[in-house]
């Protein structure tokens, strides 16, 4: 393949999977063959200051390849599903003029499905207070009916859309009620203008808990306690990002409430539930996605030159 500055325009690789699955080290096999520049699709990543926790990329493999998304927000700042379209697609366009190939990367399936499929968010502002106030009731006995009955009083049509066990939705969706005054309007898709393949990194179900089982130990190893004592000190209990996998528990040892043994037995649990989790967003059987081996980097590699092949255009005759 011949490259030039607009060889890859319009073109995209999703690299997609559960935790663990090993898109990172992936993607950065596929930027040894392709010049690329990573996206980060991953809700937690994006923030500062929490690098061992959310297992974002190294120094050393963001020094390999260009990354986008990876520690851009701090703790506490807003950020939401509108606000990654944006920074995402402002990356991919400037991908293009740099003349590489946009790798969209991560195990959010909401961002990954809202940018390939052109969703319309709404430009309603987070509302923080009410944010942590909504979040805070799913977590007592009773919360999660609770907020599914105050959505079906302000707004009965998203109700009915929204999947009852889907509490980051109806949390979103509550907020941009009593914020806008409004009802939610049903999500609209528009063309992208961009050709995409999305390739999944498939493990069997034991393979996978016991690379999620190793990760969760690995943290502890690399000062897990250390990060989440200074985020305790910098932000307070009450940030919502120590509420997420990995830092809840790690902040319970913080606190004096668990030992470390009790926190890395709950991070596995929790990590396999959120596993099952990212299934529905990725399953095996959808026809969008082609799955292949994790453990073949080879088939990877693979997957993305046959896609980029198919745009590839003979060489015009001379006579």
């Amino acid at each position: 393949m011949t490259d030039s500055p607009q060889r890859y325009r319009g073109q995209l690789v999703a690299i997609v999977g559960a935790t663990a699955s090993g898109k990172t080290a992936a993607a950065i096999e596929i930027a040894q063959r392709v010049p690329a520049e990573v996206i980060s699709a991953d809700s937690r990543q994006v923030r500062r200051e929490m690098r061992i926790g959310t297992a974002a990329p190294t120094d050393e493999e963001l020094a390999a390849v260009p990354h986008h998304l990876v520690g851009v927000v701090a703790p506490d700042e807003p950020w939401s599903l509108a606000a990654f379209l944006s920074c995402a697609r402002e990356a991919i366009e400037g991908a293009w003029e740099r003349g590489r190939l946009p790798l969209l990367v991560g195990g959010t399936g909401q961002y990954v499905w809202a940018l390939l499929e052109g969703w319309q968010i709404p430009a309603i502002p987070a509302n923080p207070a009410l944010r942590a106030a909504l979040e805070a009731l799913a977590l007592e006995p009773g919360g999660p009916e609770e907020l599914r009955a105050r959505l079906t009083a302000l707004d009965p049509a998203s109700a009915a859309r929204i999947a009852p066990q889907n509490l980051r939705r109806i949390i979103r969706a509550i907020e941009i009620v009593e914020t806008s005054g409004a009802p939610v309007q049903p999500l609209e898709k528009r063309p992208t203008g961009i050709d995409s393949r999305v390739i999944g990194l498939e493990w069997p179900r034991d393979e996978l808990h016991r690379r999620v089982d190793a990760r969760a130990a690995a943290m502890y190893a690399d000062g897990l306690l250390e990060e989440t004592r200074a985020l305790l000190e910098r932000y307070g209990p009450g940030l919502p990002a120590l509420a997420t996998i990995g830092y809840a528990e790690a902040a319970r040892v913080v606190q004096g409430e668990w030992d470390v043994a009790r926190a890395i037995e709950r991070t596995r649990i929790e990590t396999h539930r959120l596993v099952r989790m990212q299934a529905a967003w990725f399953a095996g059987d959808d026809p969008r996605i082609e799955w292949i081996p994790g453990a073949d980097s080879e088939a990877v590699v693979g997957a993305v030159t046959r896609f980029l092949g198919q745009h590839e255009r003979p060489p015009t005759s001379r006579h």
